[in-house]
């Protein structure tokens, strides 16, 4: 394998035309520029110089190795360039993925964060359920999962991930304005075990919030309409097509024409958010500021953590 070190010596020789003027330019003695010379050579099983009275010229071999010496030093000299932003965190790109919720509660606001306190920082979202964001960061296609605690999930202990918690929300129950629980103050779970259930699809980890809090009331839910978009939830409930619960923070803003949204009575299903990262990477110069700009987007939202 060719050392860049010894491209550079070749590159000073072509430019200064002797080995001493290369040495000299180069701090070293011409003895120990012959001798990285000799080794290039070597290397490549060319000769690239030729020695004569006015000083030394390069082979046809040492000129086509020559003009790649450019493009790699050229490109070495952008790798420390941006290894230098790199390693203060100030320039850099961040892949994120999150839940459309968890995008539109702490991540947009990270976004805006990151412009004011690390404009180098460039966030790149993509929008993935959190069964399926945490795969992605171990699988190094995403750098930062915005996810929710299911089960099945790697624990907070995992060594594979660093989690780092940033809200945790309840789900309130949502029913149409003609249910006969709809006047009530709050709804206990128990008393819509016979409804039919408007939830997310198995695997999304708000079904198995709502399941676990069924299964704990003493029911399963018995599942008629799935759809991972609460949108599509609240309008199925509009419509009278069943009874849901749904996180408190997905209803901001929501169109509840039709339906009725109360708390739950007694301990309400909560679904709790954090950020992971590969265990290792969270002090990371770039991954770091994204934590950060997370947590106090998070710490802003009116949810408790």
């Amino acid at each position: 394998m060719i050392e860049a070190r010894r491209l550079h010596i070749l590159r000073a020789v072509a430019d200064h035309r002797t080995v001493t003027a290369a040495a000299a330019a180069l701090y070293l003695t011409p003895s120990a520029v012959s001798q990285q010379l000799a080794a290039l050579e070597q290397e490549t099983g060319h000769r690239l110089v030729e020695r004569g009275a006015k000083g030394v010229r390069l082979t046809p071999a040492g000129e086509i190795l020559l003009n790649h010496t450019n493009a790699v030093l050229a490109q070495l000299e952008r790798a420390e360039a941006e290894l230098a932003a790199y390693s203060s965190g100030a320039a850099g790109t961040v892949t994120v993925a999150s839940f459309a919720t968890g995008i539109a509660l702490v991540v947009a606001p990270a976004v805006a964060r990151l412009a004011e306190s690390a404009p180098g920082i460039h966030l790149r979202v993509q929008d993935a359920e959190g069964d399926a964001s945490l795969p992605m960061v171990l699988d190094r296609q995403v750098d930062v999962a915005v996810a929710v605690e299911y089960r099945g999930a790697p624990p907070a202990d995992d060594p594979r991930l660093a989690h780092v918690p940033l809200y945790a929300e309840p789900f309130d129950a949502v029913v149409p304005v003609t249910h006969r629980l709809s006047g009530a103050p709050e709804v206990p779970l128990a008393g819509l075990a016979k409804d039919p259930w408007i939830g997310p699809y198995p695997g999304n980890p708000c079904h198995d919030v709502v399941v676990l809090a069924c299964e704990n009331a003493g029911f399963q839910p018995r599942m008629e309409h799935s759809s991972d978009d609460f949108r599509a939830v609240v309008a199925l409930a509009s419509a009278d097509a069943g009874v849901a619960l749904v996180p408190r923070s997905a209803l901001r803003g929501m169109d509840l024409t039709g339906v009725v949204v109360r708390p739950v009575d007694g301990t309400a299903p909560t679904r709790r958010v954090f950020a992971a990262v590969r265990r290792g990477a969270e002090e990371h110069p770039l991954i770091r500021p994204v934590l950060d700009a997370l947590g106090a987007a998070a710490q802003a939202q009116p949810l408790p953590v």
